[in-house]
């Protein structure tokens, strides 16, 4: 019978419900069994899957698959990342509640998910805006609350005066809201911060233990945690008790400070200008620069705008009064809020200088063009070289400079010696409804108050108008906001900001560990036996902050004393994405393809199958409907080789192999060791189904007399071999495979991985190439056993190799053991 579109339906849809009825893939913890957990990043129900999707939990679906034939414990769970901004902007539009609209997207994403196939332990789904999940996030913020990790303060928003509420910057679109078009300003609010900071020396060290991780993930959260060597120096301001401290990794440079720059939002910047002449130019080039984006700000494309602020610091070594501007490319986040300009030695500093024909002094000689003056400059020099104009430090190389500079301002007082870090602390304040309340009380009498535990959950109010404006919707809801302080029973208000929707994601893989514990946040025994996650699966965009956060809440996890490892996951893979056209597939473009559209005409294990087979995993992908034929090809040819070839008559008795039995057996073998391979070392799906392939090609050559038993037997084991590492790959179609074959075992899924024999790969002989002067003159078959003063008597016996090749004459013989001779004359 041929591999029909019906067929597939039917064959899908029973296996589906046969692990559905027999929970296949429900685990528990088993300290007698090796354990492995392999987790893709949760999904964001927004209904449909996409492309993108199914690439990422085939991938982690496959590996899950094979680890458990491998005799593996798997824990492979699924969940939703359900809170989060977009159902919010669903429910406005759609006029209703987020919580109605999620719950609708993720009864779709589950159904999707189960028409795939994957081998999920169902039992242990959850989603974050369950209160159940969320008052574990509640838990965990009193936890660092009581700390001191957990704290609140004044911090600039994007504000739309209009809406009337916060917006993330990428809501911001030309310095304008998103929504209504309304010019965007910077707003100070009170908002809750988590002190992650303390926590960026171990997660900068720890990153060394991530040797399974991709370098350039490592390198991106390196970057981004960014500890910087170098000295904190003291400009005092001219004519005030008042001191810039400017943190500078170029201590090398200090001599050819001509200016200073405040970010706008450095405190001394409205103080030193209070009543002064520059006071009003001062204020309106802060509210101006306000309106621009922190990344815009920073972009080298962008022209550098400032103002002299009418005050001067004095640069300690040389007790030179330099002018104090604020200008918009220095943020307060970064450093100090301030910087020293070195115009000719940092580029911005030079495009800044020149646009406001500031002094520019050249400390450091390019030895290349030392006679170089500062007026024919083009570009700031950035490169080695030894110092001039640098006092007692003239003639010493800039790197050498560094650290003697360093230690004789440290001695002088000028400044310090000292570690920065580009990290900032995290802030979770959202002003939004669909996210975890966050669990504090104001009370007039007791301050700040946490929720006592007994308490959690704070729960979502249902009954709530979201509009989009005017604030944090909660705010607005009476029955939530107002309640008794739990220390004093004094009228007191809840918080209304929710918890940025990174803070769900930052621990989910722990919960998973025991899904639906309502008595503590996970078992710790559970959390003991599956922890790390062994394989973690999601895109390079969550490279840093989902990646960080999840780190960061590991650690401080294990400061409680809830976990025992230092970091989530062992092993780190970013898939790629998936193209058509060339181009990444979106709705906008128009050039997506509807993964149910795929399933109706050939099947997942047909979808699977070309996904995992058009590219490795890490790669790009482009979608190509041959790609797909040629993968509903394949599965057809082997379907019909189990029904066609296979037999249940066999036997070995009184069987003597000859050649062809003995290559059958080596392909066999050979595709068992490749594809074993390809999952060992890198997950090469492709190079592990073009075995296969090789293996399908041998199965198709061996023929056999219906009369020989001891033939058969050898080519059953080989198409059994086939199905069972098809089985990853194609689970639907190699369960039905398998019972087609009489097999007794209930699921290929639970059947061991088959082994391969080392002794069956060898060959008796070997075709090698040899080549006279470059150009292949003849193949010749030898033993691989075969020693080199044989292997050269057999070269030059061979008439198409003496026609151009005499001993006299060889200069070179080289020899590539068991592939190539190469004969130089």
């Amino acid at each position: 019978m041929p591999y029909t579109t019906n067929d597939i339906r039917n064959i899908e849809t029973r296996w589906q419900k046969f692990w559905e009825a027999h929970r296949t893939f429900h685990v528990e913890a088993d300290p007698s069994a090796p354990k492995y957990y392999v987790l893709e990043m949760f999904p964001y129900p927004s209904g449909k899957i996409h492309m993108g999707h199914v690439r990422n939990y085939t991938i982690a679906d496959v590996i899950a698959r094979y680890k458990m034939m491998r005799g593996f414990n798997v824990l492979h769970p699924i969940g939703y990342d359900a809170f989060g901004q977009p159902a919010e902007n669903a429910a406005i539009k759609n006029k209703t509640n987020p919580a109605d609209w999620t719950y609708r997207c993720i009864t779709q994403m589950h159904d999707e998910l189960k028409k795939m196939g994957f081998s999920y332990d169902w039992d242990r789904e959850l989603s974050t805006c369950d209160a159940e999940y969320y008052k574990w996030n509640q838990w965990i913020f009193i936890k660092m609350f009581e700390r001191g990790l957990a704290y609140k303060k004044a911090s600039s928003v994007n504000w739309c005066p209009d809406c009337e509420t916060t917006l993330a910057n990428e809501e911001v679109i030309n310095g304008l809201c998103w929504r209504c078009k309304t010019a965007v300003v910077q707003k100070d609010l009170e908002q809750w911060y988590l002190k992650i900071t303390q926590y960026a020396p171990s997660l900068l060290e720890d990153l060394k233990k991530l040797e399974q991780w991709p370098s350039r993930v490592r390198a991106m959260q390196e970057n981004w945690i960014g500890k910087s060597y170098g000295v904190e120096i003291h400009f005092k301001v001219k004519d005030s008790t008042e001191t810039i401290n400017v943190f500078t990794t170029r201590p090398d440079t200090i001599f050819g400070a001509t200016y200073v720059v405040l970010a706008p939002e450095h405190p001394l910047v409205k103080k030193m200008t209070a009543g002064t002449a520059q006071e009003k130019e001062t204020l309106e080039f802060i509210e101006k620069t306000a309106n621009k984006s922190k990344s815009l700000r920073m972009s080298g494309d962008q022209r550098k705008e400032g103002i002299f602020i009418g005050r001067h610091a004095i640069n300690p070594v040389n007790n030179e009064a330099i002018p104090i501007f604020v200008g918009d490319y220095v943020l307060m986040e970064y450093g100090t809020g301030a910087i020293m300009a070195v115009p000719t030695h940092d580029q911005r500093d030079f495009e800044f200088a020149q646009q406001y024909k500031l002094p520019m002094r050249i400390v450091i000689q390019d030895p290349k063009n030392p006679s170089v003056s500062v007026e024919n400059m083009n570009e700031a020099y950035i490169d080695e070289g030894v110092l001039i104009n640098s006092g007692e430090f003239d003639k010493t190389p800039n790197e050498e400079a560094k650290k003697k500079i360093a230690e004789w301002m440290q001695l002088k007082r000028f400044g310090k010696i000292s570690i920065h870090w580009r990290l900032r602390d995290w802030l979770i304040s959202r002003q939004r409804y669909w996210g975890t309340p966050i669990p504090m009380i104001y009370c007039a009498a007791c301050g700040v108050v946490p929720v006592p535990y007994h308490q959690l959950p704070v729960e979502l109010p249902k009954d709530v108008q979201i509009t989009g404006e005017g604030g944090s919707p909660l705010a607005r809801v009476r029955t939530f906001v107002e309640c008794a302080c739990p220390k004093c029973g004094k009228p007191a208000r809840r918080e209304t900001d929710t918890m940025a929707t990174f803070f769900d994601s930052s621990w989910y893989f722990l919960r998973f560990c025991s899904a639906h514990n309502a008595q503590e946040i996970f078992d710790k025994s559970e959390a003991q036996y599956w922890m790390p996650v062994d394989q973690y699966i999601g895109g390079i965009e969550h490279a840093i902050l989902h990646l960080l956060y999840a780190r960061f809440f590991t650690k401080f996890l294990k400061d409680l004393g809830l976990v025992a490892c230092d970091e989530p996951f062992t092993r780190l893979l970013t898939q790629g994405m998936v193209l058509k056209d060339g181009e990444v597939m979106s709705k906008s473009r128009g050039n997506t393809v509807d993964p149910d559209e795929v399933l109706s005409q050939y099947g997942a294990d047909t979808l699977r199958l070309f996904i995992l087979f058009a590219a490795p995993p890490e790669d790009q992908l482009e979608w190509n409907s041959d790609g797909l034929e040629g993968a509903w090809r394949f599965l057809n040819r082997v379907y019909q080789m189990v029904e066609k070839r296979h037999s249940k008559s066999q036997t070995l008795k009184g069987f003597h192999s000859d050649d062809a039995d003995a290559t059958l057996e080596r392909e066999r073998n050979n595709a068992v060791k490749r594809v074993t391979q390809s999952f060992e070392e890198g997950y090469k799906f492709n190079t592990a189904i073009s075995h296969l392939m090789v293996l399908a090609n041998a199965i198709d050559k061996y023929k056999i007399d219906s009369a020989n038993l001891g033939k058969q037997h050898l080519l059953n084991q080989a198409i059994e071999t086939l199905v069972l590492l098809s089985a990853p790959f194609a689970p639907h179609v190699a369960e039905e495979m398998w019972q087609m074959m009489g097999k007794t075992e209930a699921t290929v899924a639970r059947v061991a991985w088959p082994d391969f024999d080392e002794k069956a790969l060898k060959t008796s002989t070997i075709v090698i190439a040899v080549q006279v002067n470059g150009r292949v003159r003849a193949q010749i078959q030898i033993t691989p056993d075969c020693s080199p003063e044989e292997l050269r008597k057999i070269c030059l016996s061979d008439p198409g190799v003496a026609k151009y090749a005499q001993e006299a004459a060889i200069k070179k013989f080289i020899v590539v053991p068991n592939k190539l001779v190469s004969i130089v004359v």
